[in-house]
């Protein structure tokens, strides 16, 4: 039972952290530059902000960006970042979905417990493949990004990649780390007997 509650804590918090990656992924507010320090800067209206697409400019009541669109003069580490993150958001997918398959409420036939335990394993694995791509992209970007803008602050899409990678990592090895052995994963399900003197008496059944 403990170790049931152990891999659906796994399941939702890789699936939190997912869509974390997803949301950085799409937005560009990873990092925010500065010519002056952040506090003059928002004083004139001369705050912008660096993603994985664009770059931006950000003032009352203005909030414009330009798409970085020639791949050939982006700096190496963006387009790495792009791709790492593009990985990321799509090991989710099928990860995610092998996750929901192993579930203690979904059956698929009289599917043994081993062949459930070995996919649950495999999206596990994604998962954390999933968190390092992540881990990687969130932290090399702010750095390189530094070496071009000496002033600056970390902005919420960055946050929210650190926080969804971080997820991840955890769930994935909670997954894969505490959900059991093949002989006893999925086995823990319970049924009322219809015939027995008491009617809240439960007893295992392997379904």
């Amino acid at each position: 039972m403990v170790a049931t509650c152990l891999h659906l804590a796994g399941v939702i918090c890789s699936f939190v952290g997912w869509i974390g990656v997803i949301v950085a992924t799409s937005t560009n507010d990873w990092v925010v530059t500065c010519g002056y320090t952040i506090t003059t800067c928002r004083k004139m209206d001369e705050l912008g902000s660096k993603g994985l697409w664009a770059d931006c400019v950000m003032a009352t009541g203005l909030y414009h960006c330009k798409p970085l669109v020639d791949i050939l003069i982006l700096p190496g580490y963006v387009q790495a970042c792009r791709a790492l993150m593009i990985a990321a958001s799509v090991l989710g997918l099928p990860a995610i979905f092998l996750l929901i398959t192993v579930l203690p409420c979904i059956r698929m036939g009289h599917e043994p417990g081993a062949a459930k335990y070995r996919r649950s394993q495999l999206g596990g694995i994604l998962i954390i493949l999933l968190a390092m791509c992540g881990v990687v992209a969130t932290i090399w970007f702010p750095v390189c990004a530094h070496r071009e803008t000496t002033i600056m602050s970390f902005g919420y899409s960055l946050y929210t990649g650190w926080i969804g990678s971080a997820l991840c990592l955890f769930g994935g090895c909670v997954i894969v780390c505490c959900s059991g052995d093949a002989q006893t994963f999925g086995e823990n399900r319970f049924y009322y007997a219809s015939g027995s003197s008491s009617p809240t008496h439960a007893k295992s059944a392997h379904v």
